[in-house]
């Protein structure tokens, strides 16, 4: 093998010796050198005898080390501090090397035989003779942990292997990317390393799911925020596991081969997902398929780990196409609460199928309880069969309601009910009949006796489950179906919610958007912003070079820093409902159940005009570049930029935190970094006594700050709005479109969009003022003495209040800053756009 196929095979290589023993001979011009087990030269296990590297060191200098090797040094190869394998010299005799023959006729553990192969010296090719090969297989099998974490589809497939690229093909609201979560929650299971790739769900879309199936917790409700002493639990147990998620906007194939190498020990890779229709701004859609696939296939032999894809269809004609090891199509038939799962491999076609019972209200798959085929009266089988009685939604149901009990996550049952409820779990997953049938009487009596159950989702699910198992046939058969037709709603809820949150709008942004608009335009709002920042005297630049990016302040700025709210009032709860339009479309809207200890009254839907083009207004910005000045003993009024802070203690009742989605990503000292409104904010609310302690700024880049950098385009926004407004249809509708693009035109995430601008800064300072304006008139509302019921984004908010009486800190209008006003009653859901 020539050293840079063996350089970018390394990890490969190194397991192979490391696992199985393989030598490989490597030449670099004239240069040899063996790359081989620790076993043939158990030296250089000695801490500090011979020059040492880390494998990705090692890969980067792999050409100086194939020659210091051939010339007789003997390199070794760590992992972390664990020497793992060693290149030597093809020529020189090693007396430590042990006995090839000793080495050929040892036995592995279950008889499988290894050996060493002989390297072909002529052309550097990795030989392996079919002794080789079958100890291999017989040996290895699958990795430990490398399951699809789904009994039924571990049989059907032989579970996850090294080297191969498993490709999971469903349409949306099918479920494809929870195999991938699947997988990846049964390799944290066994403390295995899991990269997340994920090209449309964000880190906290799939942090929430992750919590969603392991706590059994509803996945909609997780968006609240709020978390059942239950789900606490589980989130402290896997606040370590060991999961890297990447989920930048512009990630492709290579991006993510060129990760793999990076992460110590990693077993599986989970790439989600392949999205059919091309997207300009997901890199791995579209045309780029084929070659995505590529990359990921040989990322999965050169690394020697399972890689599973989802793929957004299962159009033959695109899954065909993708260079895939094993497929795996889902489909739902109609009126059935069934996922079908076709198993095909390369080559081969179709090998097999299998069904699991999804639960999208959970974010998750669950396997279906075996059946034993019908036979007839009097066969051998007869008696073996399952009773109808005990192949049941009810029994089905009762031993899911069981699980958080049964595993531990929720305490508070009897020792003996624990004990059944296992054992009728245990006996549903296996199909053990007889068990069932001596299962059935005692647990029945132990549902009509009654037993004590915790406040909380679990035991009020265990309960309905357990009445549903004790009542009379007919009672039973209408309790499973309008349990069946709840559970068919909320999965179909659960299914919009897991689609909402795959949908990533990223930037937005197409070519041709970067251009001016034509003469005679509705409203040519690029046009506005760049001659504003051409006209001001501070010279600003409006375009940070693509070489300094990587280095800096520019690294450190992320959407997260918008510090938009997500909150909604803790003694509330949110549920999304399914609602058609006048037009027939399907969608789902809040339903907000407000408690009747807040009195009565109504919901009071609050719609701020304008938000990003009236932070314009007045948001302070650095025009020109940001420089680093450290920690700051305190906040400079004459400067803008971005500041790494402690998060302040927030403890005011019915508001949420000032800093919004900020608060849930700290680093692991407990710091975020901020833009200037929201430094001021925070200053205002500790002068204001609301915070106890002062802003601490940790470390800062900032330049001299100027306000009124974009006032001349928040002056055209809002003359153009006073006139078009009025006028609605297309020409509002264009001037709404042209607005949005040059605002974000001042941040495109993707290299190839072009732009007149690149100030990722700016761009997050007029999110963040938007942010901090509709937080603070919303607490205005509540120091005067309104009820909060839910604040999100930049714009919306829900109040408690009497009918027709909307918050007086809120100017009723269509101007910028002002807000639209609608009154709904308690238990409808909450309008929105067409509605």
């Amino acid at each position: 093998m020539n050293a840079s196929d063996a350089r970018r095979d390394l990890y490969a290589l190194v397991k192979r010796a490391e696992d199985d023993g393989v030598t490989t001979l490597i030449h670099k011009r004239e240069d040899r050198a063996l790359l081989a087990p620790l076993d043939r030269f158990p030296a250089a296990r000695k801490a500090d005898a011979f020059p040492s590297w880390v494998l990705s060191a090692a890969q980067k200098e792999f050409g100086d080390l194939i020659s210091r090797a051939a010339q007789g040094q003997p390199q070794v190869l760590r992992r972390n501090t664990t020497p793992v394998a060693v290149l030597l010299p093809v020529d020189s005799p090693i007396s430590s090397t042990p006995s090839d023959t000793a080495a050929h006729h040892a036995a592995t553990a279950g008889g499988a035989v290894t050996s060493q192969p002989t390297p072909s010296r002529e052309h550097g090719r990795r030989l392996a003779t079919l002794g080789d090969a079958i100890g291999a297989v017989l040996s290895t099998g699958s990795a430990p942990g490398l399951s699809f974490g789904l009994a039924r589809l571990d049989e059907a497939t032989g579970g996850l292997h090294p080297g191969r690229l498993v490709l999971v093909a469903a349409e949306p609201q099918v479920g494809g990317s929870l195999i991938g979560l699947a997988a990846a929650r049964a390799a944290l299971a066994r403390n295995a390393r899991v990269l997340y790739a994920a090209s449309g769900p964000s880190s906290a879309d799939i942090t929430r799911r992750i919590i969603a199936a392991e706590a059994g917790g509803d996945y909609a409700r997780l968006k609240t925020g709020v978390l059942t002493e239950d789900e606490q639990k589980v989130v402290e147990r896997l606040r370590h596991a060991p999961l890297l998620i990447d989920d930048g906007s512009d990630l492709t194939a290579e991006a993510i081969a060129d990760t793999a190498p990076l992460a110590d020990n990693l077993a599986l890779v989970v790439v989600d997902r392949l999205q059919r229709a091309r997207n300009p701004r997901l890199p791995l859609s579209g045309e780029h398929l084929l070659e995505a696939s590529q990359v990921l296939r040989e990322l999965a032999r050169s690394q020697n780990v399972p890689v599973l894809a989802v793929l957004d269809t299962d159009d033959p004609a695109v899954v065909n196409l993708l260079d895939a090891d094993v497929i795996l199509t889902l489909t739902n038939a109609p009126g059935q609460q069934v996922t079908t799962v076709t198993v095909a491999e390369r080559d081969l076609g179709i090998i097999g199928t299998t069904s699991l019972r999804p639960d999208l209200a959970h974010a998750r798959f669950l396997d279906i309880t075996p059946v034993a085929p019908v036979q007839a009266a009097g066969t051998p089988a007869a008696a073996d069969t399952v009773p109808d009685t005990l192949s049941s939604a009810a029994d089905r149901e009762l031993a899911d309601a069981a699980l958080p009990f049964t595993s531990g996550a929720v305490k508070g049952l009897p020792a003996e009910a624990t004990r059944l409820l296992a054992a009728l779990r245990t006996a549903l997953a296996n199909g053990q009949v007889k068990d069932l049938d001596e299962l059935h009487a005692p647990v029945q009596a132990m549902a009509a006796a009654g037993l004590p159950l915790p406040e909380g989702d679990a035991g009020r699910r265990l309960a309905a489950a357990l009445h549903a198992y004790n009542a009379p046939a007919g009672a039973t058969v209408q309790a499973s179906t309008e349990a069946s037709v709840q559970a068919a709603a909320d999965n179909g809820l659960a299914s919009d919610d897991a689609e909402e949150a795959l949908r990533d709008d990223d930037d937005g942004l197409v070519p041709g958007d970067e251009e001016d608009e034509p003469e005679g335009a509705v409203f040519p709002a690029l046009k506005i912003l760049k001659d504003a920042v051409k006209r001001s005297k501070m010279h600003p630049i409006p375009v940070i070079r693509t070489e300094e990016r990587e280095d800096g302040p520019w690294p450190l700025i992320s959407e997260d820093m918008d510090g938009e709210p997500g909150w909604v009032h803790p003694d509330v709860t949110s549920a999304r409902v399914a609602h058609v339009r006048g037009n027939g479309k399907r969608v789902r809207r809040d339903q907000l159940d407000v408690p009747a200890s807040f009195g009565d009254g109504v919901l009071c839907l609050i719609d701020r005009n304008g938000s990003f083009p009236s932070a314009c207004s007045a948001v302070p910005l650095a025009p020109n570049k940001l420089l680093h000045t450290g920690p700051l003993d305190a906040f400079d009024k004459t400067q803008a930029g971005i500041y790494q802070i402690s998060i302040p203690e927030w403890d005011y009742p019915g508001m949420p935190h000032p800093l919004g989605r900020l608060v849930e990503r700290p680093d692991d000292q407990g710091r975020v970094w901020v833009t200037t409104p929201h430094i001021k904010q925070l200053e205002r609310l500790h002068r204001d006594g609301h915070l106890t302690t002062p802003v601490t700024i940790h470390d800062s880049w900032t330049g001299k700050a100027n306000e009124s950098l974009f006032k001349p385009f928040y002056t055209a926004a809002r003359e153009a709005r006073t006139q078009l407004v009025q006028a609605g249809g297309e020409p509002y509708k264009n001037y709404k479109t042209r607005l949005s693009i040059a605002l974000r035109l001042l941040w495109p995430k993707r290299q190839e969009q072009r732009s007149p601008f690149w100030r990722p800064d700016w761009r997050m300072s007029v999110v963040a003022e938007a942010s901090v304006r509709h937080w603070t008139v919303a607490f205005k509302a509540v120091q005067e003495g309104h009820t909060l019921i839910a604040l999100r984004n930049v714009d919306a908010a829900i109040f408690w209040t009497p009918p027709g009486t909307p918050p007086a800190t809120y100017r009723i209008g269509t101007g910028f800053g002002e807000v639209k006003a609608k009154f709904i009653p308690r238990g409808e859901f909450i309008p929105e756009g067409d509605d």
